[in-house]
């Protein structure tokens, strides 16, 4: 089979669940990853072959993506500010507008003296914890979730060798409810505090897609529309007992709640708590 006519019946196959140029993107990327072709190579060479071997584990996989199954549950990995992580359906694919999150981190480690420690909370498949320790080596990096399956995940992240090249060291992985009372760290512990926790509520489902409802992960999704801050509330209680003086923190937020977040965090106590905006002007983070 040509490659071009397999793109071709491709995406005409995911139209009905996508637009027509997010479904050839899906698709490139799936030949990119296990044909190791360009995603203009059907362009350039169009007599390119697809081996017979090939076949039946495109075959495979257009299955699963024609079910909505995510593109990186399929292939297994996502790219994150630069890196490559594991992905399983045990948690979230990374988000682009995540990157900004730990942008700010990064911007504000700089004005700090080493070494710095960071906690990550609802740190999911770890790309938060992983990319801040990759981006600032020397920096002390803390991950927690409730999910042991999550942590698993977080845990086996291949990056290790890099880290310590670079004289860092791996983010330590910890299993702790965030909502409970329980906090097992020592007063100020760290210089940074950083969570993307669930923040869609119950009610936006139905705006929702199935590629997310039927396959990521609802526990690090959804909060009920009767406490839609309900995890940033816990998050401040962190703060207030984990931060240090003149640390910082950045969490993940609504994008349609983004006054109300501010609110709860100056009214505990972190006066110059702001919206901060994603790459598209939506309100994406507060920092405190």
């Amino acid at each position: 089979m040509l490659l071009k006519d397999f793109i071709a019946d491709a995406v005409a196959a995911l139209r009905g669940l996508y637009p027509e140029q997010e479904a050839r993107s899906i698709v490139l990327g799936l030949c990119e990853d296990l044909l190791g072709v360009r995603s203009y190579t059907h362009i350039l060479e169009p007599g390119t072959e697809i081996a017979p071997g090939q076949e039946a584990a495109l075959a495979a996989a257009m299955e699963r993506l024609k079910a909505a199954e995510p593109l990186q549950y399929v292939t297994g990995h996502a790219t994150f500010c630069g890196f490559d992580f594991k992905l399983t359906p045990d948690v979230l694919i990374p988000r682009p507008e995540t990157e900004c999150l730990v942008r700010e981190a990064c911007a504000a480690a700089a004005t700090m003296a080493p070494p710095i420690r960071v906690l990550d909370l609802c740190t999911g498949s770890g790309c938060i914890a992983w990319s801040v320790a990759l981006l600032l080596p020397g920096a002390r990096v803390t991950g927690v979730d409730i999910s042991e399956t999550a942590l698993a995940v977080a845990a086996g992240q291949e990056f290790s060798i890099p880290l310590r090249q670079a004289g860092g060291e791996a983010p330590a992985f910890i299993r702790c409810d965030i909502l409970g009372d329980d906090i097992p760290f020592t007063a100020a512990s760290f210089d940074l505090i950083l969570a993307n926790p669930p923040y869609v509520l119950e009610s936006q489902k139905a705006a929702m897609r199935r590629n997310v409802l039927d396959y990521e992960p609802s526990l690090a999704l959804f909060v009920p529309d009767a406490d839609p801050l309900l995890f940033y509330r816990a998050v401040a209680r962190w703060a207030r007992h984990c931060l240090a003086p003149g640390g910082r923190g950045f969490v993940e937020i609504n994008e349609d709640l983004g006054p109300e977040t501010r609110a709860l965090f100056l009214q505990n106590g972190f006066e110059k708590s702001i919206v901060l905006d994603d790459y598209l002007g939506k309100n994406r983070i507060v920092a405190f």
